[in-house]
């Protein structure tokens, strides 16, 4: 492990709890966790850094994905094979990540996400329990779920990544009739899914710092769980809230960076 401090030891076990949170209730956490990896070690190595992040990460997504399922309507053979088909899309996104320019990718991002939060506040019954579609989910539909939600957002997690968790669970709360409550029960296991398979690699390749990531995770665990049970207990509208807050502050930070690249 690098030569840290204990305050930034702290700081990062804060962050973990946080990002953790934030992911459980709708995806996103990533938007704190790695910015404050970043900081924290700014002399690592970026593979390092990204290595070690999925180490935390995927232990506070299981933990939210197990409260989810045992408290929550979630189809886990249905996300199991949205998450397979999102760990092929990744990585193919991967495969092609080197010719892509983040200059470019960024405004079209923030176009996609603004566009995203004028339609979740324009529609209010988006993803509410009591207004979700209860509609039998066909075949074909579960079909374009696991091709387009799962393949699609995977290579782009693969391609670029900040907002893949809010992402699923739009998509999948609007291609599945899902409330966001149980979209982000099925993302959570999506997640486990591409996390694993992007932790395996780095695991192979030396670039995981376990004994920090192991320090972190505890935290990370801790906030997953205890937002996932907030948002099980809150319902839809309160995770329709911070869908929102998310969405905002992606947009500032992608925003901030193409003002500053």
């Amino acid at each position: 492990m690098p030569d840290i401090s204990l305050t930034m030891v702290v700081f990062l076990c804060l962050a973990a709890a946080a990002a953790g949170w934030i992911d459980a209730v709708v995806g996103g956490g990533g938007l704190l966790l790695l910015p404050a990896l970043l900081l924290g070690l700014p002399q690592v190595p970026a593979a390092h850094v990204l290595g070690t992040n999925k180490a935390v990460a995927i232990v506070g997504t299981s933990g939210a994905a197990i409260t989810y399922v045992r408290k929550a309507p979630v189809q886990v053979k249905t996300a199991v094979r949205i998450g397979l088909a999102a760990l092929a899309g990744s990585m193919g996104g991967a495969f092609f990540a080197a010719g892509i320019s983040s200059e470019v990718l960024r405004p079209v991002i923030m176009v996609v996400l603004l566009g995203v939060a004028a339609f979740v506040m324009l529609r209010p019954s988006f993803g509410a329990a009591a207004g979700a579609d209860k509609r039998r989910v066909t075949r074909t539909r579960t079909v374009v779920a696991i091709v387009l939600v799962g393949g699609g957002i995977g290579f782009y997690d693969g391609l670029f990544g900040p907002g893949t968790g809010t992402f699923l669970v739009l998509a999948l709360s609007a291609v599945l009739h899902l409330d966001l409550v149980t979209a982000s029960a099925t993302a959570k296991i999506v997640n486990v899914c591409t996390n694993g398979g992007a932790l395996a690699m780095f695991a192979y390749q030396g670039t995981v710092l376990w004994q920090l990531a192991a320090l972190m995770a505890v935290f990370n665990l801790a906030g997953g769980m205890f937002g996932a049970r907030m948002a099980l207990r809150k319902g839809s509208e309160f995770v329709r809230g911070v869908l929102l807050v998310v969405v905002f502050s992606l947009v500032a930070k992608l925003g901030f960076d193409q003002w500053t690249a």
